[in-house]
C-alpha cells in the first residue's frame, strides 16, 4: 500500500552561463564587423594576409560560439506530483525524459566528487546533478527523499506523536 500522495515538488538546474544565445550571436556579429573592417583597412593599404588571418580567426570564434550556444540552455529538471516522479534532462539538442514510480524511488548519491545522484525505481535509472556542486548534490538527495516520504514505500514517513 502506497502513502499519500506526494506534494507537488519541482526541482530545476541549469548550465552557469553568462551569455543566452541571441547574446552570443550579437557579440559574435559585433566582431565580426570590428575585425574584418581593420582587415579590410589593411587590404586596401595592400596587406592582404591581414584579411585571411582575419577570416580564419572569425571562423573559430564563431565554432567556438556555436557550440556554446549549442549548450546555454542545458537543464535538468524533476517534477514530482501525483502523476509520478518525472526526471528530464535536455544536452543540446537532445532531450531525454524518464518517468520513474514514486512509490519504489530510491535516491543514492556514491561518495566521491564527480557522482551524480542517482534515482531508481522498477528497474530504471536516472543520474542527475550535473550543474550542481557536490554540496549542491548532497542537499538535492537529502530533499528529494524528504519530498519522496509521503509517496515512497522505501522513505516511510516519520513517526508522528498523536
Amino acid at each position: 500500500m502506497a502513502g499519500p500522495a506526494p506534494l507537488p515538488a519541482e526541482w530545476l538546474f541549469r548550465r552557469n552561463c553568462s551569455l543566452t544565445p541571441r547574446q552570443a550571436l550579437l557579440v559574435y556579429a559585433l566582431l565580426c564587423g570590428a575585425t574584418l573592417g581593420i582587415a579590410l583597412v589593411f587590404l586596401l593599404r595592400g596587406a592582404w594576409m591581414v584579411l585571411a588571418f582575419a577570416l580564419l580567426e572569425t571562423a573559430a570564434v564563431g565554432t567556438a560560439l556555436f557550440h556554446y550556444s549549442r549548450h546555454a540552455l542545458d537543464h535538468e529538471r524533476i517534477v514530482l506530483d501525483a502523476g509520478g516522479l518525472l526526471v528530464e534532462h535536455a544536452d543540446g539538442t537532445r532531450c531525454f525524459v524518464v518517468r520513474l514510480d514514486p512509490a519504489h524511488a530510491r535516491v543514492e548519491l556514491a561518495a566521491g566528487l564527480r557522482s551524480l545522484v542517482v534515482i531508481e525505481a522498477r528497474g530504471q535509472r536516472a543520474e542527475i546533478g550535473r550543474y550542481l556542486t557536490p554540496s549542491a548534490r548532497l542537499e538535492l538527495a537529502r530533499s528529494l527523499r524528504a519530498a519522496l516520504r509521503g509517496a515512497s514505500l522505501l522513505y516511510p514517513a516519520l513517526a508522528r506523536p498523536l
